[in-house]
This record gives C-alpha cells, structure tokens and sequence, in this order.
C-alpha cells in the first residue's frame, strides 16, 4: 500500500533565505557607496568652505588644454550647449570640475555656455581644504 501513497513535495526555504540575505547586503552596500563609483581623477582646487550638494547635479570636465566633457564625452562648447539644451534647465544644476591649471577666463567661457543654455545654477566643484 505504501508503494501507491503520493509524497508531498517541499520547498527548501534555506537556498531562498540565504539569496534574500546576499540581496540585503548588496543592496545596503550600495546605498551605502561603499562600492566606488568610476570616475577622472582630477586635481580639483581646494577651498575652505566647500559643502556637500543635496542632489546629484550634471558635471563638465574643464581642462587646461581647453577639451570639455560632459556625460563621459568630448566636447566643444556649442555641443555642450545643445546637450544642456536638451535637459530640463529649469530643474537643472551644472557643476564645473577642472584641473587646477584651468584658467579664469575658461571658467568663465563654460559659465557663459551654461547661463546661454538656460541653466542658472552653477557650481564649481572643489576638495574639502580640512583634514
């Protein structure tokens, strides 16, 4: 008689727990930023008062060879102003990160693109000077 019984199956719930743990960790990990973001490293000019911004804004690269990049390409200042164009400049902030040898007046020719663009908010992006 036992030979006709039908077995019941199981669901094995320790794989299912151990894969729900290993997705909590990773997903703390990274809300965390423990895992690093890939990036240019830049030599950025230091200053005493730089603080951290709220939201995360769009970066252009100055260099001092004059190139620009902005969303991991290279461009002129007219592309430039047609990619921010395109974004919503209303709700838009632009950082400025470049090398400490960018000169002023570079500095100033991207702000003048930026503001041309519509965008008003304007940052230049700086080391924190404190240890």
């Amino acid at each position: 008689m036992r030979y006709f019984e039908t077995r019941k199956g199981r669901i094995e719930i320790i794989p299912m727990i151990d894969i729900m743990l290993f997705l909590l960790v990773f997903f703390i990990m990274i809300t965390l930023r423990m895992i690093p973001a890939s990036g240019i490293a830049t030599r950025l000019p230091a200053s005493n008062s730089a603080k951290t911004l709220p939201k995360t804004p769009l970066v252009v690269e100055l260099y001092h060879d004059g190139r620009l990049q902005f969303q991991g390409r290279t461009l002129t200042r007219e592309q430039l102003e047609q990619q921010l164009a395109k974004n919503d400049p209303t709700h838009s902030q632009i950082i400025l990160a470049g090398t400490k040898e960018v000169t002023l007046q570079q500095l100033v020719a991207v702000m003048d693109t930026c503001r041309q663009a519509g965008i008003s908010q304007i940052g230049i992006a700086t080391q924190d000077n404190h240890p």
